[in-house]
C-alpha cells in the first residue's frame, strides 16, 4: 500500500518562509509526478505545483517565483519551498502522487492526509 506522508507546515508572518516535505512510501513500482495542491476555505483544491520524473516542474501562476519545488528520486521525497508568504497562501496542503503500485498495476492517484499553512501577522 502506497502512503504520502507530509510534514513541515506551520504558522508563518506574511513574507516569510516554510518548506513543506512529503515522503512516498510502501509498495512503490514507478513514481509518474509528484505534487502539491491546496485548499483554502470555502474554495475548491487547487494546484500548486509539481513534479514529472522528479525533473520537469510546473507552477501555479500565483506562486510562480515564490515557491519551488525539488524532488529527490532516490528518497522517493518531493519539497516544496514556499517564500514570500502571502495570507493568500493560507490553506490545507496536500501532496499528490502518480504512482505505480507494482509492475502489474496502472499509474494511480495518491494523496496525503494534508498540513495546515497559516500565514498571518
Amino acid at each position: 500500500q502506497v502512503q504520502l506522508v507530509e510534514s513541515g507546515g506551520g504558522l508563518v508572518q506574511p513574507g516569510g518562509s516554510l518548506r513543506l516535505s512529503c515522503a512516498a512510501s510502501g509498495s512503490i513500482f514507478s513514481i509518474n509526478t509528484m505534487g502539491w495542491y491546496r485548499q483554502a476555505p470555502g474554495k475548491q483544491r487547487e494546484l500548486v505545483a509539481t513534479i514529472t520524473s522528479f525533473v520537469s516542474t510546473n507552477y501555479a501562476i500565483s506562486v510562480k517565483g515564490r515557491f519551488t519545488i525539488t524532488g529527490d528520486s532516490a528518497e522517493k521525497t518531493v519539497y516544496l519551498q514556499m517564500n514570500s508568504l502571502k495570507p493568500e497562501d493560507t490553506a490545507v496542503y496536500y501532496c499528490n502522487g502518480n504512482i505505480r503500485p507494482t509492475l502489474w498495476d496502472i499509474f494511480r492517484d495518491y494523496w496525503g492526509q494534508g498540513t495546515q499553512v497559516t500565514v498571518s501577522s
